[in-house]
């Protein structure tokens, strides 16, 4: 069976290093909008193999929290007071595991927000073989023992020494008892779990750890990794937006469907022109940029548009989508009748919705089906139509 893994982000301290600030302390301030605790988080939510997450928190801090995550915890997130130092608010993590306890923990700081999935699958497929694993930097600068008066004692040799990082991965057991242990001795000097699992004699291997994967201690740190996030290329925003319009037959000579005019021995009743496949298209394209419908646009009890004719309906709706950022991508249009035939017409209302859309003749289709002579549409009473437009958005109209 697999190992069950949760991990615990410790959020207790008060940051004095990155000076006072009204969001509060440092895991609680914004980069490129979002907290550094909400990104720290979603990280590791999003790795497959956390099934449970433990968040300490300072007592005082509930409503800070609840600013910066919108939420006071939920069934993925439980919340723990933390205590006055680090080691104390993990042993209490730890603690609140116990009753259901995973097999493997990860423990991991709250202002470390770009921890990624590579590095969490390094530390537990460390786990394998040893009680611990942490991801670790080789120390790159050259370093000096200081002495009184400000003078160099000696150069100490870098080629054994590691910077530590998170998240550091226990087997849930030892690393528990290990922390109850040093707080029964009365030790509380510790930094890092891995200097307590030393203590306790266990094996603790290193793994490679990730440069990007920064503490943001300062606030030029803060303000470094926020200048980072807003200068990086976002992910594509692609919205998929759907349609749905039905509109009755009447006694007529046409109906006009996807721009196109087509004779027949009936005719669509509407207020404008009844085009069904152009409103549900409309319907499409607004809702992927919640614009409302076309009767917020285009209300029926509006004189100006009785007979309008529909495509001025899906212009509209393509200006709001470009004033909002947002480039068309695909649209696609199913109509349901009985009568007429769609299919000699369908390449004619193809190229009417690609140039109503701008968008390449390859990006629109046009379908058809029939009801099997099933409810209003089977019984020749109605046309009806279903729409789907993709828009992407924060690119480029």
């Amino acid at each position: 069976m697999k190992p069950t893994v949760a991990a615990i982000v410790v959020a207790a301290g008060r940051g004095e290093r990155a000076g006072q600030s009204h969001e509060g302390p440092k895991q609680y301030r914004r980069i490129a909008g979002r907290s550094i605790l909400a990104r720290t988080l979603d990280n590791l939510r999003s790795h497959p193999a956390i099934e449970r997450l433990v968040l300490v928190i300072h007592p005082d801090d509930r409503e800070l929290l609840r600013k910066a995550l919108g939420t006071d915890g939920d069934d993925d997130l439980q919340i723990v007071g933390g205590g006055s130092t680090r080691q104390e608010s993990v042993r209490l993590g730890l603690a609140a595991l116990a009753e259901t306890p995973p097999d493997r923990v990860l423990i991991h700081d709250a202002v470390r927000p770009f921890v990624d999935a590579a590095l969490i699958d390094r530390t537990l497929a460390a786990l394998s073989d040893t009680v611990g694993a942490i991801p670790a930097l080789p120390v790159a600068d050259t370093l000096k023992r200081g002495a009184e008066a400000g003078l160099i004692a000696a150069t100490v040799d870098r080629r054994q020494l590691f910077a530590a990082q998170t998240p550091q991965g226990f087997h849930f057991g030892p690393i528990r008892d290990a922390h109850e242990r040093a707080a029964r001795s009365g030790r509380t000097d510790f930094t890092d779990e891995a200097s307590i699992a030393e203590w306790a004699g266990l094996a603790v291997r290193l793994v490679d750890g990730s440069s990007d994967n920064v503490k943001l201690t300062t606030a030029r740190d803060i303000a470094l990794a926020d200048e980072r996030l807003r200068r990086a290329p976002g992910m594509i925003d692609v919205r998929t937006g759907n349609g749905y319009d039905v509109h009755q037959l009447v006694d007529g000579d046409h109906v006009t469907l996807c721009g196109v005019r087509i004779a027949h021995d009936r005719a669509l009743s509407g207020h404008s022109d009844a085009d069904v496949g152009l409103h549900a298209l409309t319907d499409a394209l607004l809702a992927t940029c919640g614009a409302g419908d076309i009767g917020d646009h285009f209300p029926p009890s509006d004189p100006q548009w009785r007979g309008a004719p529909s495509h001025i309906f899906v212009a509209k709706a393509v200006e709001i989508v470009r004033a909002r950022g947002g480039r068309i991508m695909n649209a696609d249009v199913s109509l349901i009748c009985e009568a007429p035939t769609i299919a000699p017409h369908r390449e004619t209302m193809r190229e009417a919705i690609a140039e109503m859309t701008g968008i390449g003749l390859d990006r629109v289709s046009v379908k058809a089906t029939t009801n099997e002579t099933i409810g209003f549409v089977g019984r020749r009473e109605g046309i009806a139509a279903i729409a789907t437009a993709s828009v992407a958005y924060g690119e480029s109209a």
